[in-house]
């Protein structure tokens, strides 16, 4: 297996880095210059503003390929895959790759999953039926909120973040280096919180860059597991489906959790959540499930222990 992933390994031309971080930062200013190419005073959760940066969005996440198409013929650099491929858009190993990533993120997040269960006034059922209510997904559709956080910022975040600016970072950094670089990049990009919180005055100035480091921070490390994941897998939808659920269960409620009644179960579940994590990780995106190699691994010559 490895004698194959050294021979499908792309060559590395000189210069190839700088064109490489260029590019990204090119797309990755693209992608956030796009939220403001519409004029408004309104606020971001506003309908109204939130429709017009669907618009912007999607544009720069449809003309992202050819970012990657752009460098790819500018570096001459020799790929195996298909560049939908590189993409991670292709149909072996999708099963898995819907499944098992979600899956390994619903086991670190087993505490708030827990502590939600206790606190949710539905009983198991009742949650069924809602589930499977066409009424729900309806009102959940003509939600604009809903529509950015679950699907529209996952998929375009991902599409951007995670499918174009790896195999562009992959050939230069190696995959390990490539997973830490990548998420810069995605924090960065949402750095640009600070301009609309100041500019609408929620909040004290440091508070607000305080937050908004929190933020980056988080983000980074976010964006450095969906990376893990894109890398491990070869595949866009694991990490469009956990970044997805992600903002659906937000940054885990610990200080709610020490005030619960319940506390010591909820708590040993946060732990018995993280432990799992780190126990499966390696095991659940293992690329034997998705297609050895998966295309971005095919695209260093160093491909180390991520890919394999």
């Amino acid at each position: 297996m490895s004698c194959q992933l050294h021979a499908n390994a792309a060559s590395v031309p000189d210069g190839l880095c700088w064109v490489s971080i260029l590019s990204c930062l090119l797309l990755a200013c693209s992608y956030v210059g796009s939220l403001y190419v519409w004029k408004s005073d309104l606020p971001r959760d506003h309908p109204a503003v939130i429709k017009r940066r669907f618009t912007s969005v999607l544009i720069v996440s449809a003309l992202s390929p050819v970012f990657v198409w752009a460098w790819k013929e500018f570096t001459a650099i020799q790929t195996g895959p298909s560049l939908l491929a590189l993409m991670g858009i292709r149909l072996e190993g999708l099963i898995p790759a819907i499944i098992l990533p979600l899956l390994l993120t619903m086991v670190l997040f087993l505490g708030p999953l827990i502590h939600l269960a206790m606190d949710c006034p539905w009983g198991f059922i009742d949650g069924i039926k809602v589930v499977v209510d066409p009424c729900f997904w309806s009102l959940c559709l003509s939600d604009m909120r809903w529509l950015r956080n679950q699907v529209v910022a996952p998929l375009t975040e991902e599409l951007v973040f995670r499918a174009c600016m790896l195999p562009m970072l992959v050939p230069c950094a190696g995959p390990s280096t490539a997973i830490f670089t990548c998420p810069l990049f995605f924090g960065v990009a949402h750095f640009h919180h600070v301009i609309e919180l100041l500019r609408f005055r929620q909040g004290t100035v440091s508070g607000i860059f305080l937050s908004a480091v929190f933020q980056f921070s988080y983000t980074a490390v976010f964006g450095a597991y969906t990376a893990f994941i894109f890398i491990r897998t070869g595949h866009l939808v694991g990490p469009v489906l956990c970044h997805s659920f992600c903002n659906y269960m937000g940054f885990p409620a610990v200080s709610t959790a020490l005030d619960h009644p319940h506390r010591l179960t909820i708590l040993s579940f946060y732990i018995l959540g993280v432990v799992l994590f780190f126990l499966l990780i390696f095991s659940m995106t293992d690329p034997l499930f998705y297609g050895f190699p998966t295309p971005v691994c095919t695209l260093t010559s160093t491909p180390g222990s991520i890919c394999s």
